[in-house]
């Protein structure tokens, strides 16, 4: 077998609703903070049964995009261009053109739903204004791949550049394609991730009436409460998560400031329901277990989980049944914590901001907790991290995204040693 290339972690950047960048993320989520309230990107009324979400605060788009580009760029791609930004300025890519070849830099970057902000007030305009009112650009600023093309033009990265789309584990399969493309030698360095912005009337009220997300309108802090005997639905939110990643050998030769490896993958289809996972997390026992056939890993070298951990019934339950089937009774040693019980869910791009917390959590050794966990399911029985972060040493670690429809994907991540 061809010897692969190692890919590392060398530079990430991130929009939660705990934090504008990386180093205010990861404060918060280490804190347990919360990014939970009202919704104030419109307008709710009492016909809306959800009137919470996890929204990123005080970002102005004007300090990073000119005027004209804020106007043409929805919401989402905009999230994509900051935390790219800031991936990009802190691996340090932009100061060694000699080093990359444009065509062996790549862009992958997911998103779930895309601009949906934008459908929803062109068609309002169509309706109220007419066919000639719609904007020329409604087009590009729609289409979920928009994110992926404006980074590569950012950069100038003409290597592979695309969209994946597999709903809440689109940024997770960003990941793994380009980890796919740099250890198989096609490329050195790639941009991935994924955004997402859909707190607009009609997708809350499609996850809403679906029954998917929490009702706990007057407590939206305590709302997400993954894996806790009260869990009853998700608190949708928004983001965007970017990692710089790069073969071991242009990182070493630049002298980068690794973060983390990546060591292996795993994807995989429920094949079951449109929906609901399928039972005892089928799909995802056997994402787990090719992530680690990958990694070249044993059960029991796994230290730490970021799970997907939505906080509805069937997620979390299935998930913890699906990790007990991988690990056997090594699944009482691991830590297990889902840090959507404070950033929400952010669908497209959860799996871009979580794998980025769960490098940060190898390279900082300490767990981030799951909050708001009170009273436990006794279908729910792994250790949590229940309310406070834990400092332990993480050697190795994986990051679950699970999506509607059935797709899956598992990202196994390792702390940064050079043996």
């Amino acid at each position: 077998m061809e010897k692969r290339s190692r890919v590392v972690i060398t530079g990430v950047g991130a929009v939660t609703p705990v934090g504008n960048d990386v180093t205010s993320t990861w404060k918060s989520i280490k804190s347990g903070e919360s990014g939970a309230g009202p919704i104030t990107q419109f307008e709710t009324t009492d016909e809306f049964p959800t009137r919470i979400a996890c929204e990123v605060k005080g970002l102005d788009p004007l300090e990073f995009l000119e005027k004209k580009e804020a106007r043409r760029f929805d919401r989402f791609a905009q999230l994509a261009l900051k935390s790219a930004e800031e991936a990009v300025s802190d691996s340090g890519i932009q100061d060694f053109a000699n080093l990359i070849i444009p065509e062996r830099f790549g862009v992958i970057f997911g998103s779930g739903i895309g601009g949906i902000s934008t459908l929803e007030t062109q068609h309002d305009i169509l309706r109220e204004k007419g066919p000639r009112a719609v904007s020329p650009f409604f087009i590009p600023m729609f289409i979920p791949d928009i994110a992926a093309g404006l980074i590569s033009i950012r950069y100038g990265a003409k290597g592979p550049n695309y969209a994946t789309v597999s709903a809440c584990a689109s940024s997770a399969h960003a990941i793994c394609d380009a980890f796919r493309y740099i250890s198989q030698g096609d490329v050195d360095v790639m941009i991935a991730g994924g955004s997402e912005s859909t707190l607009t009337p009609l997708a809350v009220m499609g996850f809403a009436n679906m029954k998917a997300l929490s009702r706990r309108n007057e407590d939206p802090e305590g709302a997400s409460r993954p894996f806790d005997a009260g869990r009853d639905g998700f608190v949708v939110g928004e983001g965007a998560g970017s990692i710089v990643m790069e073969s071991l050998d242009i990182a070493l030769e630049r002298g980068a400031d690794i973060i983390a490896e990546i060591i292996g993958y795993g994807v995989s289809a429920d094949a079951y329901h449109i929906t609901l996972p399928a039972p005892e997390g089928q799909g995802a026992q056997y994402a787990m277990k090719k992530a680690l056939e990958s990694a070249g890993l044993q059960a029991n070298e796994v230290d730490y989980i970021n799970a997907h951990g939505t906080s509805t019934i069937a997620n979390d339950r299935n998930e913890t049944l699906a990790i007990k089937s991988v690990f056997g009774a090594h699944a009482h040693s691991l830590l297990v914590s889902s840090t959507k019980s404070m950033t929400g869910h952010l669908l497209g791009a959860a799996g871009g901001v979580e794998a980025i917390l769960t490098a940060l959590t190898c390279k900082h050794n300490v767990v981030p907790p799951t909050i708001n966990y009170t009273d436990s399911d006794s279908d729910c029985d792994l250790n949590y991290v229940p309310n406070n972060a834990i400092e332990t040493e993480v050697s190795v670690a994986l990051s679950n995204s699970f999506g509607f429809g059935g797709h899956n994907a598992c990202i196994a991540l390792r702390a940064w040693r050079n043996d």
